[in-house]
């Protein structure tokens, strides 16, 4: 099961009063595994960043200004997310930015049910406490030290290891679901199935138990239960 571990940086809460996304970072998982796989774009939000926002992420006008407008990227993104399920803190908010950007790029959007929402995961599980992402990487002792600044793709990745201990710690079916590949040269080519022993195991009573036990069974008599089974 293919899915993708996303966060947005933006310049402000609202799409319908021209905030826009200026940074985009997901991490790819399959099986509940990370593949290495990841998506980081920066993007020129072709407006000025409010303080408040540059305060939370850091991303200023300056730097914003030579990187690419969301039209550009837009089907990039598409299609490293393909038919995956989008694994968000908090989906709801970038949802709307996502769909809100790709509706003015003339691009397809993204149903909002293929998102799986970690903040509201975490507020089923531990109902009154904080669910923020630091708060959970507190819970679960994970290393967000460099987080000082929110970043996408650094979001992404720590939001991935929250992911995976929210449903149970990683590879929450011990990959009993899949297909495991026992090739040994990684081809994946042949599924594993348990076999037959090559050798049957020997018996692990002896000769002279084993003539003890029909001496007993015969000595019960023809209507013996034991008979029937011998």
């Amino acid at each position: 099961m293919r899915e993708i571990v996303l966060d947005t940086e933006t310049t402000g809460f609202e799409p319908e009063e021209g905030d826009r996304v200026v940074e985009i970072g997901a991490v790819e998982l399959n099986g509940h595994v990370p593949t290495g796989r990841t998506y980081h774009q920066y993007i020129n939000p072709e407006r000025s960043m409010p303080q408040g926002a540059f305060e939370v992420h850091g991303l200023g006008d300056e730097f914003l200004a030579d990187k690419p407008v969301f039209k550009v990227v837009g089907q990039g993104l598409l299609d490293f997310i393909g038919d995956a399920k989008l694994v968000i803190h908090n989906a709801a908010f970038d949802m709307k930015f996502l769909n809100a950007e790709l509706k003015w790029a003339g691009l397809q959007g993204i149903a909002n049910d293929r998102a799986v929402d970690t903040l509201a995961i975490a507020r089923r599980r531990f109902p009154g406490s904080p669910a923020s992402l630091d708060a959970l990487c507190r819970r679960f002792g994970i290393d967000n030290s460099s987080r000082t600044l929110h970043g996408a793709l650094l979001d992404s990745e720590i939001l991935a290891e929250v992911y995976l201990e929210l449903i149970g710690g990683r590879q929450p079916d011990f990959a009993l679901g899949q297909s495991q590949d026992r090739s040994g040269d990684g081809s994946g080519a042949e599924s594993w199935r348990p076999r037959p022993r090559p050798e049957p195991l020997p018996p692990r009573i002896t000769q002279e138990e084993a003539a003890a036990h029909e001496a007993f069974v015969k000595a019960m008599g023809d209507g013996a239960l034991w008979s029937k089974f011998a």
